[in-house]
């Protein structure tokens, strides 16, 4: 069981509504960042707001190190994914068999607090780390990613760790993710002469039946860590009743990438296969999410370091790779090697009654602190 001081803080961040709008109205990340805002600097850690959004800033606390020219990021989100359907109080911490539940506890509360805690412990202790070491809790990486995307701008660092709930195991690599919408146009008729219509639907059949057998043809690229890509229809819709030829029917694909792909390049793919399937079928593909994947060197320094403070702790230093996004890859993206890596399983994590394992947390306190203290 962790400490007292952990188990708090991360009750006290469930505590507070942190859903994301784009999911649920409410407060967003205000209140949750004037909380974080405040326990920095009442600990006199310097801590400053990055504004990304009319009040949802990113917020972000440094401790100086040894090395004025060297600094590693720590970062994890503070938004949270809506509460339909939840079992469990969703803003009442409870503790049971060992686990801590609530929205947010495992994605990713419980690392933020970690990180919180491990960065104010390194301060009371008077031994400046090796390097500069920021703790920041970034906004809308549940949503659309535009915390890290701010972060990222002119940022300078030789190192970042992103807590998303990897059950305290160093990811090196994680799967891209590409969206887009495909619509198909029609004829409007009565249903009695459908004949003198287009049915957008049959149409669409048509490029459902594609997608399905193009899951078949990505079995046949593979990454070690990741497996291979895999493609999903998520949403379709279509037509207005059931008496009339619909004449408009539309899709919504999520395809997972892995290193090596790139998702404009893929995009482009696809729109070439499908508007040359034959007979033709009249169809427009909008984009909605581009996504690299992740894929860090395992003689990354980043990931060295963390490998040795995971052995210390008595934990598994094997690298692994993940198939959810996170905001690594955006931070890779600019040059910063990126690893990640958190308390809880994401099994859990935007579920009915989410929980993270309070051991679990301890641990993550312990190994980004010696983290902290170590890279340089």
């Amino acid at each position: 069981m962790p400490h007292s001081e952990l188990v708090t803080l991360v009750s006290d961040l469930i505590r507070i509504n942190s859903v994301n709008p784009a999911y649920e109205a409410g407060c967003g990340e205000t209140e949750i960042q004037k909380f974080v805002m405040s326990y920095f600097a009442s600990r006199s850690i310097r801590v400053s707001a990055q504004e990304v959004l009319p009040g949802r800033p990113n917020v972000i606390a440094a401790l100086p190190g040894r090395n004025p020219s060297g600094r590693i990021v720590f970062e994890a989100h503070c938004d949270t994914v809506g509460l339909k359907g939840m079992v469990v109080p969703p803003f009442d911490p409870q503790i049971r068999n060992g686990k801590l539940y609530g929205r947010g506890s495992c994605d990713t509360k419980a690392g933020l607090a970690a990180m919180m805690l491990a960065l104010a412990d390194l301060q009371r202790s008077n031994q400046p780390p090796a390097s500069e070491v920021w703790v920041v809790s970034a906004v809308d990486e549940e949503h659309s990613y535009r915390g890290v995307w701010e972060l990222r701008k002119n940022l300078q660092a030789g190192a970042a760790v992103i807590s998303e709930p990897t059950e305290m195991k160093m990811a090196v690599a994680s799967k891209g993710c590409l969206r887009w919408r495909i619509t198909v146009k029609g004829k409007a008729a009565h249903s009695s002469k459908p004949f003198l219509g287009v049915n957008a639907i049959e149409k669409m059949a048509r490029v459902l039946r594609f997608l399905e057998d193009e899951n078949v043809r990505l079995k046949q690229s593979s990454h070690p860590l990741l497996g291979n890509p895999t493609l999903n229809v998520g949403l379709i819709q279509g037509g207005t009743q059931v008496n009339i030829v619909p004449d408009s029917c539309w899709i919504e694909v999520d395809r997972r990438l892995i290193p090596g792909e790139e998702p404009s390049q893929v995009f482009a793919e696809y729109r070439k296969m499908l508007e040359g399937l034959r007979p033709k079928v009249d169809l427009v593909m909008e984009p909605q999410l581009e996504d690299y994947p992740l894929d860090t060197a395992v003689t990354a320094g980043i990931a060295g370091c963390a490998a040795q403070a995971l052995k210390e702790a008595g934990l598994d230093a094997s690298p692994i790779g993940v198939p959810f996004g996170s905001d690594a890859s955006k931070l890779a993206g600019v040059g910063i090697p990126s690893i990640i890596l958190g308390p809880g399983s994401i099994d859990r994590a935007h579920t009915a009654e989410e929980f993270v394992e309070l051991e679990q947390v301890e641990q993550a306190f312990v190994v980004y602190r010696q983290i902290m203290r170590t890279w340089q």
